[in-house]
């Protein structure tokens, strides 16, 4: 039987994002083993953005794991980036082993900690890489599977953004909505500390996750947040962690006796997403606007050129016509578009000029 069907809903997964002192990890263990936990996390190695940030400690760091677990009876679940990490994991009992966003995001390491994994059964979590890309996420679990580890579960922890979402990583829900279509046995969990990014966030990320239906929720706790030596900011205590859980609303699959409000709530939640994607990446496109309204005015070119714009008509509404959209409303809206970039480059071209 997977470690990750428990049948109860959610799946909790929950811990410091690093562990620090053995009083730390003892303290938060015994303010959580009260709650329907069934993975205590704590972070061993921290793979940081930049050199000089606290990055775990190490091997230290296992030895209060194994004394908690003994005191305990909580299993254990860590991250591991390296081949000595899995070394050191299997030395000291670790239960369950995750591959962070940074290292899914790379093929050739996670295929060298696939091959250290080979004839190790133990449970395995790969979460998403930093980029959205379902098919390089699929393709971190299909390297586990063909190492022979057949336990695993994918954590959705965001994704980079080109401009600041009110995140610290753009949920995209899409990308692991087609991960769950491509492959409905893999149990799915929401990481909505690290989508939130602010303590603040994570009950209204996790509520939603358990809308979108997804398994289970991997969320940080620390006794004293504020006082945490990474992601301070994202770490709730653990009492206000239960009572997250005390105000989650864990609803029902849709089946056909159930009427058709579930499934719509679930089209509608797509279809949000969707159009912060859609406005995310028109805000890309008239960042370019500018930038070539600059190169324009270096050049003494002017704003409109007809030859492009009849480029763009023609290129866009073919396009369009492959994937079944009418011509007339691509040429609507790309006249939206296109206007809307012009004005702007003509902004830029009239500035200094003493133009109206």
């Amino acid at each position: 039987m997977s470690f990750f069907k428990t049948g109860r809903k959610p799946f909790l997964i929950s811990g410091p994002c690093s562990v620090e002192t053995r009083e730390q990890v003892l303290e938060t263990a015994n303010a959580l083993k009260g709650m329907p936990l069934s993975l205590f996390r704590g972070g061993v190695w921290k793979p940081r953005t930049r050199p000089g940030s606290f990055e775990g400690l190490g091997e230290t760091a296992l030895s209060w794991l194994r004394e908690m677990k003994a005191s305990t009876g909580l299993p254990v679940a860590i991250e591991v980036a390296e081949t000595t990490h899995v070394e050191l994991a299997l030395e000291y009992g670790i239960d369950v082993l995750w591959i962070g966003a940074r290292t899914t995001v790379n093929p050739f390491q996670v295929q060298r900690l696939a091959d250290a994994l080979k004839g190790v059964r133990i449970p395995v979590m790969v979460k998403n890489p930093v980029n959205p890309d379902a098919d390089l996420w699929l393709g971190a679990i299909e390297r586990m599977e063909q190492a022979g580890i057949t336990d695993l579960a994918a954590v959705h922890r965001g994704f980079s953004a080109y401009k600041s979402t009110g995140y610290r990583n753009q949920p995209n829900w899409p990308i692991p909505i087609e991960l769950k279509r491509r492959r409905r046995d893999l149990p799915i969990f929401c990481d909505p500390s690290h989508i939130a990014g602010s303590r603040d966030k994570v009950a209204q990320v996790a509520q939603k996750a358990m809308d979108m239906h997804f398994d289970g929720l991997m969320i940080e706790v620390h006794p004293r947040p504020e006082e945490a030596w990474s992601d301070a900011e994202q770490q709730m205590t653990p009492e206000a962690l239960q009572a997250l859980l005390d105000g989650l609303i864990i609803r029902e699959q849709y089946v056909p006796g159930m009427g058709k409000g579930p499934e719509l709530e679930y089209l509608r939640q797509i279809m949000d997403s969707l159009d912060a994607e859609i406005i995310d990446l028109l805000t890309r496109r008239m960042d370019l606007s500018i930038r070539i309204g600059e190169v324009k005015k270096a050049s003494h070119m002017t704003a409109y050129q007809p030859d492009r714009w009849c480029e763009i008509v023609q290129t866009r509404s073919e396009q369009a016509r492959k994937q079944g959209i009418p011509e007339d409303f691509i040429i609507a809206l790309y006249e939206k578009i296109h206007h809307e970039s012009i004005k702007k480059q003509l902004e830029i071209l009239q500035e200094n000029t003493g133009a109206a």
